[in-house]
């Protein structure tokens, strides 16, 4: 477990680290976008990987570990919308969101951490297309749970689906050594 622990944290410092300096290049305007965009957002960057991993030729240079980083981000985004509510402009100053940020990555590795536990590290035997195809499958049921406005008969909230694609793309980039 040890050895998890410190590449997850290093995963999610070059995570953060992005989050940051786009945090000084955009400030918050991320605030304004509703669930459904950043849901919409991270099916793209899925897409893309799922596209990457099954063509030969790649006519964008830039691989899959910057797109499992953006889907990690944008799945904090959306961690940190469900928490504020959506805002009609950019209200947070940088230190609000790194803030922010920090407590929805913790929640995360603490999850990761419980789940791994339970599990036995399984995820070290997946493969990285398996796991693309696992987030984009929690990325179609969040489709549906917001077509259904949130409702649910049996099944888990928004959040958890976020919070297990962050830790998917976050085994992803261990597998990928970045």
């Amino acid at each position: 477990m040890q050895k998890t622990l410190k590449q997850y944290d290093y995963v999610t410092s070059i995570c953060k680290s992005l989050f940051e300096k786009k945090m000084l290049d955009y400030g918050s305007a991320w605030r304004i976008l509703r669930l459904s965009s950043l849901t919409d957002q991270i099916f793209i960057k899925a897409q893309r990987i799922r596209g990457l991993q099954k063509n030969s030729i790649q006519k964008v240079d830039e691989g899959e570990s910057i797109e499992f980083i953006g889907i990690i981000n944008y799945s904090i985004m959306a961690l940190i919308q469900i928490k504020k509510g959506i805002s009609e402009i950019p209200d947070l100053n940088e230190k609000e969101c790194i803030s922010l940020y920090d407590m929805m990555m913790n929640k995360t590795r603490d999850l990761m951490m419980d789940k791994n536990h339970d599990y036995g590290e399984a995820w070290r035997e997946m493969r990285v297309s398996s796991l693309t195809d696992l987030i984009l499958q929690k990325i179609l049921r969040i489709k549906q749970i917001e077509d259904n406005q949130g409702n649910t008969l049996v099944s888990e909230g928004i959040d958890a689906n976020y919070t297990d694609i962050i830790n998917y793309a976050i085994f992803a980039l261990i597998h990928l050594k970045i």
